[in-house]
């Protein structure tokens, strides 16, 4: 499979959670994708996510449950470990929908509220660090995003 050249940011949908046009920024230093979640509760074997940010518009309070979820340990930058709950999910960018594994997390001071991993790249991008929203641009001008 020939890889595509993505940025080091990007804009995409995520349509099983019902969040579009959301900023993601390409990290090639982390392993696991990361998507903010305001609120995560687990009650009765499945688990109840609230996806809202006063920052970003797109994270207005929307409520997705999910059935199938696990846990994993994630380290961050800084050598924190910390455990968080993963789940299964799908992303467009440049008008293909791919897999991802997205562990839930509270991003709400960050930029941008979904991080890509080497998990979800590798084998299907390129990182060119001096791009940025090339799936965004070739969709606006070929009309792919789905809204």
């Amino acid at each position: 499979m020939e890889k595509k050249i993505i940025g080091r940011t990007d804009v995409a949908d995520f349509p099983k959670l019902g969040l579009f046009q959301v900023d993601v920024k390409i990290d090639t230093g982390a392993y696991t994708s990361a998507i903010h979640c305001s609120q995560i509760e687990e009650k009765d074997q499945k688990l109840y996510c609230t996806f809202y940010s006063a920052g970003h518009p797109n994270f207005s309070g929307k409520q997705v449950t999910f059935d199938s979820y696990s846990k994993t340990d994630v380290k961050s930058s800084n050598g924190f470990k910390e455990n968080r709950f993963k789940v299964k999910s799908s992303i467009i960018l440049f008008g293909k929908t791919y897999t991802i594994n997205l562990t839930l997390s509270t991003r709400d001071d960050m930029k941008f509220p979904v991080l890509l991993g080497r998990q979800f790249l590798n084998k299907k991008f390129l990182v060119d660090v001096s791009q940025q929203n090339l799936s965004q641009n070739q969709c606006a001008h070929e009309h792919c995003h789905s809204v």
